[in-house]
């Protein structure tokens, strides 16, 4: 399935795409559920779920969300692709030896298709492809061979960064957490749908121009050694949302950063694509 919460006459739902219409699954849902909700409670919603078919409304007339908007955690790693950590290196940024993890503060999460605001205080606007994926089930100390148990399912994300704010903290949280920049989506694909996530091509366009092309193979530490490592230092839970890392290609190796009306495509082969234009913050 593929699961996105859509508004539709001022009303916030939660749907399932089937071709170019997005079905309302509120009947099994409950009009007022978040996406959260229904990832906990997936296994057990998931005949009734696949059996709806109806309300069902076309997809020009919606307009999809994120399609989850109160995760307790968005979780990213940073240079996990080797390209991209060779870059970053040549850019003054040392490669770590271990996994190297942030968080983009919740707040920053964005619609499929809504503005990334530039900030007024920096011209260092970056993007960053990126494959992510949801928690599915609580879990804690996870071994890797379990690990992709644990996933519900896929999206499309772009991890947004202010490079001069990210190099003002060694967390980089800060530049990583402005408001509108974690924009994912266009809706969460099932883990069922997906069987094998390190073989994903995804890439990234600017106005048109790509920038990023690469597999999810060439990650330097794949999803089930993420989980493991992750779950050794926290409990993860049903909503959580991390992002697996970029690969070569960023502005910032380049210095071609972000401006005002440029427009960001980013499409990860099987889940989708979104697109979202810069605009600069009033």
């Amino acid at each position: 399935m593929k699961l996105c919460r859509f508004s539709r006459n001022q009303s916030i739902r939660i749907g399932k795409i089937a071709g170019d219409k997005v079905v309302d699954l509120s009947q099994v849902t409950g009009p007022q559920a978040s996406m959260r909700q229904v990832i906990e409670r997936l296994p057990e919603l998931r005949a009734a779920l696949e059996d709806v078919s109806a309300p069902a409304f076309p997809l020009a007339d919606v307009m999809l969300l994120a399609p989850i908007d109160d995760p307790q955690k968005f979780l990213a790693i940073g240079m996990n692709y080797l390209a991209h950590a060779n870059e970053a290196a040549a850019a003054g940024i040392p490669i770590p030896t271990s996994q190297l993890w942030f968080n983009k503060q919740v707040s920053c999460i964005a619609g499929p298709f809504d503005p990334i605001e530039l900030p007024r205080v920096s011209d260092k606007l970056d993007y960053e492809a990126e494959l992510g994926f949801v928690i599915g089930r609580r879990c804690h100390d996870v071994p890797e061979q379990q690990a992709l148990d644990m996933v519900a399912g896929y999206f499309v994300c772009n991890d947004v960064s202010v490079r001069d704010w990210q190099a003002r903290s060694p967390t980089f949280t800060l530049g990583k957490s402005f408001d509108t920049h974690g924009p994912i989506g266009p809706w969460i694909t099932t883990a069922d749908e997906i069987p094998d996530p390190h073989a994903l091509t995804l890439h990234l366009s600017v106005n048109g121009e790509e920038r990023q092309r690469s597999s999810t193979g060439d990650m330097i530490y794949n999803i089930s050694q993420q989980i493991a490592y992750l779950s050794t230092v926290m409990t993860l839970m049903p909503g959580d949302i991390i992002a697996t890392g970029t690969p070569s290609g960023v502005g910032i190796a380049t210095g071609t950063f972000l401006r005002d009306g440029d427009v960001v495509t980013v499409e990860v082969e099987g889940l989708g694509a979104i697109s979202n234009r810069v605009v600069a913050e009033a």
